[in-house]
């Protein structure tokens, strides 16, 4: 049996009809990435019984989505209304985060994803890193198809042994870049793992977690099976959920032996 990687749905309607979706790209990234079992979240805020659903698997992904998270869970007001949100999802992740990483379940977060793990422990965001001194418009080209938007935009240099470093085995590697908002304030408790040219963090885990996180600003799901080191980057956090699903499976079999 696989482990089951959850990922969390972003809300949005089509047509008169509101839906949870995720994007084909991350399932797939689970599947073949991670050889992983997904099975996509609701986001249902307040009402997710997170004890129900901590019974039953074994990783999470956090995606990345156009829409961004709410200034007002890091004490700022919107900058820019036009920005999408999804306030649904917000109520969803940022607890299951906090939860996930105390009990020691394995996460892998991109973009959206990478800033609500910020955000959720405690960290703030650039809503709007192009308007800072000294940083790069990290935005892709509307202008440009898919394939051009998910290209190579710029280097991150990894942080000398630490987990990117050992997973990937180099000191740089390029990535793409479709993002607006990213890394203000770091979170009490994490720790860098890459930063870009001009600065911005692009990469960090959870100092002392008891279980793997890796959080990373660019797209590694995009067509990952053409690329090596985000094959790399799924492997381990694949094999960080299969240990994971053995020591779960270890303590039911436990717990059913003293019932």
């Amino acid at each position: 049996m696989r482990p089951i990687v959850i990922v969390p749905a972003c809300t949005r309607d089509f047509g008169e009809h509101p839906y949870h979706a995720a994007q084909h790209k991350y399932v797939d990234a689970v599947t073949l990435g991670a050889d992983c079992a997904s099975l996509i979240l609701p986001s249902l805020g307040a009402s997710l019984d997170l004890d129900t659903l901590f019974g039953t698997i074994d990783g999470i992904m956090l995606t990345g989505s156009a829409s961004n998270v709410h200034p007002s869970y890091y004490s700022e007001e919107v900058l820019d209304p036009s920005l999408p949100q999804d306030p649904a999802r917000d109520q969803t992740t940022l607890p299951l985060i906090r939860e996930a990483v105390r009990r020691g379940v394995p996460i892998i977060a991109i973009c959206r994803g990478f800033q609500e793990m910020n955000v959720a422990l405690g960290g703030s965001l650039h809503q709007a890193v192009q308007t800072v001194a000294g940083k790069f418009d990290h935005r892709e080209k509307a202008e440009l198809g898919m394939d051009e938007q998910y290209g190579d935009a710029h280097n991150v240099s990894l942080c000398p042994g630490g987990l990117l470093e050992r997973i990937l085995g180099v000191p740089e590697i390029p990535v793409n870049s479709l993002h607006g908002q990213g890394v203000n304030e770091l979170a009490p408790g994490l720790t860098v793992e890459a930063v870009a040219e001009d600065g911005l963090v692009e990469a960090f885990t959870v100092s002392n977690a008891p279980g793997f996180t890796l959080a990373v600003q660019w797209h590694p799901e995009w067509r990952i099976q053409h690329n090596p080191y985000s094959m790399k980057m799924f492997g381990a956090f694949g094999q960080a959920c299969r240990e994971y699903h053995e020591r779960r499976c270890e303590n039911y079999e436990r717990r059913r032996s003293l019932a």
